[in-house]
């Protein structure tokens, strides 16, 4: 019987033994940059938005931050520095709702970084969500403050096994300026791979009253937005409506609510205008973008020049929006380009 217990209490030992090592090993490297910034010789992999952005967002060195949906995930880092003198990081959540942003923006003004820009990429199709709508269901332990529940980071075996053990048997360190870039290389941005893969909405009759879109829309904004412009009157934010194929505006249209889509984006330009703070860009009434779809690798999704082509316009202040006139000068421009282009044409060649 002693000799059974002597051997319980090694094993138990054994186990004990190897969990500390374990849990000692997560916080030297620190793969989801929870305690310290990353080590210098490290091969990092940095490929989970969700679980790895509010670790960079805390210990990171930057001075700028890029935040938004897949729209914003092609941009370069560098651009950002040799344009614009910033030294930026990607905070992007792919499909990201308002809610998203606010989670992150919580850490990001939370943290000791001085803040001095933060672009903001805005879909304007998630800002009719609920207020509390997130993409993905939060891991919760990774954005607190609370070291208890650290624990499903510190012994958790898919970071032990793919965050820490494989980097260092295929080190392939990710590059943090294209960090998060889409999958898609140059031979995808076609009009033949667009089209073949584009599935258009059932046609709806009943128009969608022009102000459908408004009062979620502005709770949003209240909640998830304005509060951190207040807060952070030295930080400029530049808001951006990315500039998506003439296709979204084919949904749009079919589902019968382009002027309630359109009002939302008025809605949204007027209310942040009002902030010195704030610097409004709008990109969707560039026809030689939107109607081009050898531009897109589908229906919204632009080739990364144009990401380029956007942090030239944030330094030079082409595309930026002043008042509301020009915005609504803007919308008309959109309004016009939609009801000019061939869509008839474009759905009767096949792909």
């Amino acid at each position: 019987m002693k000799r059974f217990k002597k051997w319980i209490l090694s094993i138990v030992s054994l186990i004990l033994i190897l969990l500390l090592f374990s849990a000692a090993l997560v916080v030297w490297v620190d793969p989801f940059f929870q305690y310290h910034a990353p080590l210098a010789d490290f091969p990092y992999l940095v490929d989970n938005q969700l679980t790895q952005n509010p670790g960079m967002a805390k210990h990171m060195d930057y001075d700028s931050v890029i935040l938004g949906s897949s729209m914003t995930v092609n941009f370069n880092t560098h651009w950002f520095e040799e344009i614009l003198g910033l030294h930026a990081i990607k905070l992007n959540y792919s499909g990201a709702y308002p809610k998203d942003q606010a989670n992150i923006m919580d850490i990001i003004f939370e943290s000791d970084h001085t803040v001095k820009s933060a672009f903001l990429g805005v879909d304007v199709t998630t800002y009719t969500g609920g207020v509390e709508e997130t993409k993905y269901p939060l891991p919760v332990y990774l954005y607190d403050d609370n070291y208890l529940n650290d624990i499903q980071y510190l012994l958790n075996k898919d970071v032990l096994l793919n965050y820490v053990l494989r980097p260092l048997a295929d080190p392939d360190k990710t590059d943090l300026a294209t960090v998060y870039q889409s999958w898609w290389t140059d031979e995808y941005y076609n009009i033949q791979w667009v089209m073949h893969n584009y599935v258009p909405p059932a046609p709806v009759e009943e128009e969608t009253p022009a102000d459908a879109f408004l009062e979620s829309t502005d709770k949003n904004l209240r909640v998830n937005l304005c509060p951190y412009i207040e807060q952070n009157p030295d930080t400029t934010f530049y808001i951006f409506f990315p500039p998506y194929s003439i296709l979204y505006w084919n949904d749009v249209m079919q589902e019968n609510h382009l002027e309630a889509t359109l009002r939302e984006y008025a809605h949204i330009a007027q209310t942040l205008l009002a902030y010195d703070n704030v610097r409004v860009f709008y990109f969707p009434d560039r026809e030689e973008i939107v109607t081009d779809l050898n531009n897109y690798a589908d229906y919204t999704h632009y080739h990364a020049r144009f990401n380029r082509f956007m942090t030239e316009c944030f330094a030079d202040g082409t595309c930026e929006i002043k008042s509301a006139e020009e915005m609504e000068r803007a919308l008309s421009k959109t309004r016009d380009m939609i009801e000019r282009f061939d869509f008839e044409g474009l759905f009767s060649v096949e792909y």
